[in-house]
């Protein structure tokens, strides 16, 4: 069942939106784009409640004109990125988007990093981790950062153990024991929430998991810590673009002691922000 990022885009979910309305978008070379609206892409919870924030708020004392475009999968933020549909976009990781570029030949680049979003287990038939009966089935992301991440949360709780070397971007190949014989189940990660009901547990991400009305904080039977987390979402563009002014002016926004605030106080622990403002 294991997708790779080509394949994953032949999969991905309806959007709210096409991609020829995102589409005053501009390249590196087009300089009178950089004096347009700012067409940011992301997810819609929390990275298009940041960025709706930012708009409604604070981009317009800071002469940001901000167009936000919401979608609900992981892979065409990036593709519309590249195609110049998009100036930026924010709801990945840095180690997603470097798998994205290896595979797919794009040239994106990260910029600021700006929440932490952790990454959750979740279940409907148990209350703690603990309780996980032997030959339980947990559901995963199937996206290869995103199941090394949920793999090594698992590992980390000693649910499994992988080999020596596995990384950031582990399989189920890569798992050297299982004492309790646990069932991996790859799954794409937008249908994770809904999985709940045939699953023992899953793996989900927090857009994912605060979409389907989940709380982090509250519902997960097993959290990841933020503390010296590789997984900051970061706001990335096209390369060429870095020093585009409005990005710019993007980036001191979203790192702002406001947008601190808001994450802090709209999210309550199930979104961090990155920065100390």
């Amino acid at each position: 069942m294991r997708k790779t990022l080509l394949t994953a885009a032949a999969g991905a979910l309806t959007l709210g939106l096409t991609l020829t309305a995102c589409g005053s978008g501009s390249g590196p070379d087009d300089a009178s784009g950089a004096e347009g609206p700012l067409v940011v892409g992301a997810t819609p919870t929390p990275a298009g409640e940041i960025l709706e924030y930012v708009r409604k708020n604070l981009a317009k004392d800071a002469g940001l004109d901000l167009d936000v475009k919401e979608f609900t999968d992981y892979v065409l933020p990036n593709t519309a990125l590249q195609e110049g549909t998009l100036d930026a976009n924010l709801y990945q990781h840095k180690p997603y988007l470097d798998e994205f570029n290896q595979s797919k030949g794009t040239e994106l680049v990260a910029l600021d990093e700006i929440y932490l979003p952790p990454t959750g287990v979740y279940s409907e038939k148990v209350k703690d981790i603990a309780d996980l009966r032997k030959g339980a089935t947990v559901a995963v992301p199937n996206d290869v950062t995103n199941e090394g991440r949920a793999l090594n949360l698992l590992a980390e709780e000693g649910l499994i153990e992988l080999k020596k070397g596995a990384g950031a971007d582990a399989s189920p190949s890569d798992i050297a024991k299982n004492p309790k014989n646990i069932t991996i189940k790859e799954l794409d990660p937008a249908q994770l929430p809904r999985s709940l009901g045939d699953v023992d547990a899953a793996a989900i991400n927090n857009n994912f998991a605060l979409d389907a009305g989940l709380s982090p904080r509250e519902d997960a039977i097993l959290l990841e810590e933020a503390k010296d987390n590789p997984h900051n979402n970061v706001l990335a563009v096209k390369k060429g673009n870095e020093n585009d002014p409005r990005v710019k002016k993007l980036a001191e926004l979203l790192t702002s002691p406001e947008v601190k605030k808001f994450i802090e106080d709209t999210y309550k622990g199930s979104v961090i922000p990155a920065t100390a403002g």
